[in-house]
């Protein structure tokens, strides 16, 4: 079992517009109040308190429990997890089984098993122009201009459509920035980002070869970088899903959906070596938010699930 904690450098905006210090975890009407309560700090809690009872009960069982801890998820991901990976591989060292304990659930602790994830494609695009006065737009050339039909082109691609497991592709633009902020000046580059999350009906590759294909059709010249946060990853049905369903009927009484929509998270890296990965965790209503919270009893519960599952799989 593998434990991926993401929130040590998350910021908690406004501090006044908490209702507790948002990082001194308080107890209040039933919820736990901090940032990382549910994502992701209230799973690792959870998970800590379960492997002491199971340990305690089942002194002779087979195999071992390990914990990851990281603080380099959110971001690039540079480090963490993924150097831990390489280890394991240099050391040649298996993994049978990995629970994260992202915030999968939806509308009630255990509805949502998270059993794969979408691959995530960064770009950064630069189109150059030439600057010059916007009184004589015929001594410049505008890359704001030529750069509105090759976007229109890329926000309209059907990308592919997806499949029984995953959605389809998408593609978002998340910043874009031109100009100096002057009303006079015709600008000498825009630079955009956009963001794949791409199903395994299509490669990184495929989506890049796209991108520059259409970049070519527009007669644009550009500079571009791609970094790839993560390919996409499926844990099909076997023994830690039948596990991780069972465990959350017999404590809540609901059959979770599985579902592999969303965010990225570590199940990434760890997913390369072969083994079943699934994230199970509590409601994700508040997290990034300013009052991230988690009722007091989902984490009882949440614990007793993590238990559920070391019995019958250990």
């Amino acid at each position: 079992m593998a434990q991926v904690d993401q929130h040590w450098s998350l910021p908690p905006g406004p501090l006044q517009d908490w209702l507790t210090p948002p990082f001194t975890p308080t107890e209040q009407n039933g919820f736990l109040y901090g940032r990382g309560a549910a994502d992701m700090k209230g799973s690792l809690a959870a998970m800590l308190t379960a492997s002491q009872r199971f340990l305690q009960q089942n002194s002779s069982h087979q195999g071992q429990l390990a914990f990851l801890i990281t603080s380099d998820e959110e971001g690039i991901a540079k480090h963490g997890t993924k150097k831990v990976v390489d280890w394991l591989i240099n050391q040649n060292k298996s993994i049978d089984w990995c629970i994260v304990g992202e915030p999968s659930s939806s509308d009630a602790l255990g509805d949502v098993i998270k059993n794969g994830r979408r691959g995530s494609l960064n770009a950064t695009l630069t189109v150059l122009g030439k600057q010059g006065h916007i009184a004589y737009p015929q001594l410049a050339e505008n890359p704001i201009h030529t750069a509105i039909p090759f976007l229109n082109e890329l926000t309209n691609v059907e990308w592919d459509q997806g499949n029984a497991f995953f959605q389809p592709t998408s593609l978002q633009i998340s910043n874009i920035h031109a100009g100096s902020g002057t009303t006079n000046v015709i600008s000498g580059s825009l630079t955009l980002q956009f963001n794949f999350r791409f199903s395994p009906e299509v490669t990184h590759n495929q989506l890049q070869e796209r991108v520059e294909e259409l970049l070519a059709k527009h007669h644009l010249t550009y500079q571009m970088e791609w970094q790839l946060s993560g390919q996409p990853f499926l844990t099909k049905p076997g023994k830690l899903l039948s596990a991780a369903s069972s465990a959350i009927e017999s404590v809540t009484g609901i059959s979770p959906e599985l579902s592999t929509n969303g965010g990225t998270s570590d199940g990434r890296f760890i997913a390369t070596l072969g083994c079943e990965v699934i994230e199970l965790g509590p409601c994700n209503q508040t997290i990034h938010q300013v009052n991230e919270c988690i009722k007091t009893n989902d984490l009882d519960q949440l614990s007793l699930i993590y238990e559920h599952i070391m019995q019958k799989l250990l």
